[in-house]
């Protein structure tokens, strides 16, 4: 494997937890909220002791967004190269047993939920996810991105990562598109050609879930690719969560995401922090994709050091088995 497609793979891993611990301390706040608790938000912070759903956490501290990432990548590398639906299951399960454990909020999404709920009343896999439609698939699918190339191969491994929870039009197409633009920043695409893959995942991702309504993700990322192009810093951030929007919804957070990328480039990721909402997961998105385009020294020494010093990850060994499946 290329040294550089293991920095872009490294990039995007730690990208993903960056991002995630920058929009840790924001999350589910409103933007007036955020400006009036933290002002600007220019690295990593610790969390107010009235954040909603990580109150007083260490600044650095990562989210569901990177914990859930790291399982899936887990269970990619065990099952080499698939996910077992009912081991992803149980394996979901206990990661919210643990961190009601450790006194978190930050617990199973509600697609999630809801598909464990079915899985536990004897639902058939294929079945429990047909109502999820948030981001959650989009948010942990990063190890899918860097386990498989583009094409056809990618897309059936989205598809089974998201089944039991996301097994929908939205769920998948928004997480096809994640994946896609980080696996073909890992082969070398510059930034419009990985977001033009992401696209054209997004509309075949579409077709491979239950069809839920709601505006669908490729239509959506082309629009507001074009509509953002040319914005200042700040009007990119009004029309992103005023128009756009942050929310859980996968039309929403995942099309937000790529929006701050296409036009904002690094300062996408203390934007994302800032912008209100679903911030750990934009962030999260965002901070794979600008990984993996950049590479581990692309991003911000000190903030990385700093994530992986407060959460004990050393992503490394999962990378290279990742990368050994690609």
């Amino acid at each position: 494997m290329p040294e550089q497609v293991r920095a872009r793979a490294l990039g995007a891993f730690y990208g993903l937890a960056l991002g995630d611990a920058l929009g840790m301390p924001t999350q589910s706040m409103s933007r007036a909220r955020i400006k009036d608790r933290y002002g600007s938000i220019t690295g990593l912070v610790d969390a107010a002791p009235d954040q909603p759903i990580a109150p007083g956490m260490p600044a650095g501290s990562v989210t569901d967004d990177t914990e859930q990432a790291v399982l899936v990548a887990k269970l990619l590398v065990e099952g080499r190269g698939r996910i077992d639906p009912h081991a992803f299951a149980g394996a979901l399960r206990a990661w919210e047993a643990d961190m009601i454990a450790r006194g978190s909020r930050d617990l199973l999404g509600p697609s999630t939920k809801r598909a464990l709920e079915l899985l536990d009343a004897g639902l058939d896999p294929q079945q429990a996810g047909v109502t999820g439609a948030t981001n959650g698939a989009a948010m942990r699918v990063t190890p899918v991105g860097i386990a498989n190339p583009v094409g056809d191969r990618l897309l059936d491994a989205v598809a089974q990562a998201s089944m039991v929870t996301h097994n929908t039009s939205l769920g998948i197409a928004a997480a096809s598109a994640i994946a896609a633009a980080i696996s073909a920043s890992l082969d070398g695409a510059d930034l419009g050609a990985a977001l033009d893959e992401a696209e054209r995942a997004a509309d075949q991702g579409a077709r491979r879930g239950k069809w839920v309504p709601g505006g669908e993700i490729g239509p959506r990322i082309r629009w507001a690719r074009q509509w953002v192009r040319g914005m200042s810093r700040d009007n990119v951030a009004d029309a992103v969560a005023e128009v756009i929007g942050t929310s859980v919804a996968a039309q929403e957070s995942v099309v937000a995401a790529i929006a701050l990328v296409e036009v904002l480039e690094h300062d996408a990721l203390t934007v994302a922090a800032q912008i209100g909402g679903d911030t750990d997961t934009v962030g999260a998105m965002t901070g794979a994709i600008l990984g993996a385009q950049h590479g581990l020294a692309g991003l911000p020494a000190d903030q990385v050091g700093k994530v992986r010093e407060v959460n004990r990850l050393e992503l490394e060994p999962l990378v290279d088995e990742l990368l050994a499946l690609r």
